[in-house]
């Protein structure tokens, strides 16, 4: 099985269930950009200081940041990963992919999360969340195809792109990863 994985997908595909899931099963490191800046803040490391003031001046992480977090996290880490929320574009994929070959690490399979944005939509608004209303989730939909499209062309070129339907339970979806990480 493929052991160093990216999954991309839009808001409300299940990128998280699944990464989360298929990490545990497989012993992979889950790597979630959003977690991995938590767990940096709350550590009170040099990184997650510098972080956590930028977070609080309201500003977004900058990917050099980003970027020397999951460096950070990798140079001690020998086994499979899965990266989860970055790269979010073209450029931070660039970066990501110099980063991991200087670690020789390079990513094996790009997980692909695909599903109707009907179905989307339907998701984001059953988990009650107050910032998720249909407009919010529309416009969060076209800012993710995007800055996407070219991200999944890129990995698709590279042919490294493994397309998934989101749509079914958990455990279905799970299995149409898993398949297509051993094929």
């Amino acid at each position: 099985m493929k052991q160093r994985l990216l999954f991309l997908g839009p808001p409300g595909a299940g990128k998280g269930t699944q990464a989360a899931l298929l990490a545990e099963r497989h012993q992979l490191l889950h790597l979630s950009t959003g977690d991995l800046l938590r767990a940096e803040v709350k550590a009170g490391t040099p990184l997650g200081l510098e972080a956590e003031a930028v977070m609080a001046r309201g500003e977004l992480v900058s990917d050099e940041l980003v970027l020397a977090i999951v460096r950070s996290r990798l140079e001690k880490h020998q086994g499979g990963w899965l990266l989860d929320g970055f790269p979010r574009n073209l450029a931070q994929a660039e970066a990501l992919e110099a980063l991991l070959a200087d670690l020789d690490q390079r990513i094996e399979q790009v997980v692909l999360l695909e599903l109707e944005d009907g179905v989307l939509i339907q998701r984001l608004l059953s988990r009650g969340r107050a910032d998720d209303n249909e407009e919010v989730i529309r416009n969060r939909l076209v800012v993710y195809q995007e800055q996407t499209a070219p991200l999944i062309d890129h990995y698709r070129q590279l042919g490294l792109l493994r397309r998934v339907e989101a749509s079914g339970t958990v455990e279905e979806i799970s299995a149409r990863i898993v398949t297509g990480l051993v094929d």
